[in-house]
Formats: C-alpha cells, structure tokens, sequence
C-alpha cells in the first residue's frame, strides 16, 4: 500500500481551490482535465474522472464475458473475427 499524501487547500470566494502538484501528479492530472468529487459522510473523495469511468464500467461489466461464453483470449478472437465478417457482409 503506498503512503497517503497529506496536504491543505484554501477555499477560495466562489468555491475553487488549488489542489496541490503533488495530488495532481499522483492523479494524472493536466489543465482541463476533468475530476469526479464523491461525498461520503464527513469526508471527499477526489478521483480522475476518466479513471472513475473506467471503474464503474468494469463493475457493470463484471461478470458479462462469463455470460457471453467467453472464456480465453482465443473466444476473444473468434468473436471479432465473427464481428467483423459480418460487418464486412453488410
């Protein structure tokens, strides 16, 4: 488990703040960048918003590939194959 990283922002007039280089480098972040904040109890949960995407679609996704009958990268395989056979039949 890696060490937290511990630091302060001041809130400022309308609400901003300026998260420190630190979070921003651990987090990915650049300029323009968009962040997902989620608030449980007394405390924020600040998440790269691509990254927050990322996880709530494989936790819908979980469990589908079984379903599907997909078993090995080889079932991968033969589905685009057939995807893509089909496509190219249309």
């Amino acid at each position: 488990m890696s060490v937290p990283i511990v630091d302060n922002a001041k809130v400022m007039a309308k609400g901003q703040i300026t998260l420190p280089k630190d979070i921003r480098s651990k987090l990915r972040l650049s300029t323009g960048d968009r962040v997902t904040l989620i608030c449980e109890e007394d405390r924020v949960i600040l998440m790269n918003s691509a990254v927050y995407a990322m996880k709530m679609l494989q936790k819908e996704m979980e469990g589908e590939a079984k379903k599907a009958g997909i078993h090995s990268d080889d079932d991968v395989m033969e589905l685009v194959k057939d995807i893509r056979a089909e496509i190219e039949g249309l």
